[in-house]
């Protein structure tokens, strides 16, 4: 992957940021930027500089562990991984789709509601993916509609982006209605956002999903997402498991 001269400095008082909030310095060609973590359009823009940042340097650990528990559990069943045809939502340049690609999976997508993210994922994992879509899942074109529902997806994977406004809950329902009946299910979500507390709307959409016979949970597993910029364990919790019906909207409601 080609990579560009740069270097990341984190804040020395970073312990008191929020996950949401942490920033870095960005150093590159004789320019000082300071960007959010959640910059990901500008981040996606600096070749390499996604893998250091979240990889490198934060330890992140999610599209093994979740990819790795989906494997795990579709080799339990009587399917086979090769015969998934898998979205991914959020899929960013392109690391999850590889990870799906590795484990023999035989069909996938990207999409993601960022431009930058396409553009980086043909850059840096050009062939990853089949096929890669540009798109806000909750205003999305009827044509694109019927493009994804003809592509016949039986698997969604949607890892580190829920919880924090990237993919609303209406976003994820949209996402989870485009596969078939039955179809695998992973994603991943920050412990806190699965607590009673939670103030997102994933707790009790999930919760629903449960409870109404809309998902059925065949293994979960808390982890260490990565590292906070303090050096801190961020926990989340993968989820894998069964679609059983499509979302109603008065869930969402």
């Amino acid at each position: 992957m080609k990579k560009e001269g740069f270097t990341v400095q984190f804040p020395e008082e970073s312990g008191y940021l929020e996950q949401d909030e942490e920033y870095f310095l960005l150093q590159q060609k004789g320019d000082r930027k300071r960007l959010r973590c959640h910059d990901y359009s500008e981040i996606y823009s600096v070749p390499g500089l996604y893998e250091h940042l979240f990889y490198d340097r934060l330890k992140c650990d999610s599209p093994e562990t979740v990819c790795g528990l989906l494997e795990h559990e579709v080799k339990q069943s009587s399917d086979d991984v090769s015969d998934l045809t898998v979205l991914d939502v959020g899929a960013g340049n392109g690391i999850v789709g590889e990870k799906l690609s590795e484990m023999g999976v035989g069909t996938v997508v990207g999409l993601d509601i960022i431009e930058e993210a396409a553009e980086a994922a043909a850059r840096d994992r050009q062939g990853v993916y089949d096929d890669y879509y540009v798109a806000d899942l909750t205003d999305l074109p009827d044509s694109v509609r019927e493009e994804l529902l003809e592509k016949d997806f039986n698997c969604l994977t949607t890892i580190a982006t829920l919880g924090f406004g990237d993919i609303p809950p209406a976003a994820f329902s949209e996402a989870y209605n485009l596969i078939s009946t039955p179809g695998w299910v992973a994603f991943n979500i920050k412990e806190d956002f699965v607590k009673e507390a939670d103030s997102t709307g994933f707790s009790d959409l999930i919760k629903q999903m449960i409870a109404s016979d809309v998902f059925k949970v065949c293994s979960q597993k808390r982890y260490c997402h990565r590292l906070s910029l303090s050096g801190e364990p961020l926990y989340y919790v993968a989820v894998v498991g069964e679609k059983a019906n499509d979302i109603p909207g008065e869930l969402l409601r």
